[in-house]
């Protein structure tokens, strides 16, 4: 079996780690969620082909938290409805001050 072409996501996603030394394959949850959290169009298309989308639905569901307007994209993109994610029920469970 031919090992999968690891995807070429753009930097500024992982701007906060080693980009070089990040192990796609060991920290795929966390890969996951920042791909879907700063990534755009392309890279998302990029992680779905590489772990597929049965691995990125469940990072996506027990993700403890993913800006509000990428939770809505997660949903669109898993097929998953929002009371289904982790970060949206956390959400719920602790909701931020109103804003003025």
């Amino acid at each position: 079996m031919k090992a999968k072409q690891k995807p070429v996501f753009n930097k500024r996603i992982f701007w906060d780690v080693n980009f070089e030394k990040l192990d796609y394959d060991a920290k795929s949850n966390f890969v996951i969620e920042r791909v879907f959290e700063r990534g755009d169009v392309e890279d998302i298309r990029l992680c779905r082909r590489y772990y597929g989308d049965e691995k990125v639905t469940e990072a996506l569901l027990n993700a403890k938290y993913l800006p509000e307007h990428r939770m809505h994209l997660a949903s669109a993109v898993t097929g998953k409805p929002l009371n289904k994610f982790r970060c949206y029920i956390l959400r719920q469970s602790n909701p931020e001050l109103f804003p003025y």
